[in-house]
């Protein structure tokens, strides 16, 4: 009985966890395309050609070929992308969404998990940079974002991020 209480529990985190994180995707793109009413989780696994695609775009290293994205639907029509992007700031984690529209500009990015401090969390100013940047936009430190005193380690890696996604985007916009 014991045993399968603890399975049961276990089970339970399991699965709760997932649902969590797509309810704060679901959040996040609404508040952001007023008219979405469905959102499509979908996975790109690059080959050796677009991940060299992707990281001469970028311009920054690519460690994985597997990205998680999501359309945002609205009546059947595309009307934004979610490409998640998860790269490590120091020694931890940090997952960015970044969504575009079918433009190509850079709409907003929002950051859904950070395991470093939390004094190095960029503030939402810094944060509000990134929305509405062109599909031309350099987005990288020093040109048209400016560094983060004391967390330029996160802002790399956050405008990193945008430009990985923005090349990512291109791929999967195709599909």
């Amino acid at each position: 009985m014991k045993t399968l209480s603890i399975l049961l529990c276990l089970f339970g985190f399991c699965w709760a966890s997932p649902l969590s994180a797509n309810i704060k995707v679901e959040q996040v793109a609404k508040s952001s395309f007023a008219s979405v009413s469905d959102i499509e989780a979908k996975r790109i696994i690059l080959t050796k050609e677009q991940h060299k695609q992707v990281q001469q775009r970028a311009r920054a290293k690519v460690t994985t070929k597997v990205y998680r994205y999501y359309l945002f639907k609205s009546g059947g029509k595309t009307v934004g992308y979610g490409i998640l992007i998860s790269r490590k700031v120091r020694t931890k984690m940090a997952t960015v969404l970044y969504g575009f529209t079918p433009a190509g500009t850079l709409k907003f990015s929002e950051i859904m998990a950070f395991g470093e401090p939390p004094e190095f969390i960029p503030n939402d100013t810094w944060m509000g940079q990134f929305k509405n940047k062109g599909r031309n936009a350099p987005l990288k430190m020093g040109k048209d974002i400016p560094t983060i005193s004391g967390a330029t380690l996160s802002a790399r890696n956050i405008s990193d991020g945008a430009r990985i996604a923005r090349a990512l985007f291109e791929i999967a916009s195709k599909k």
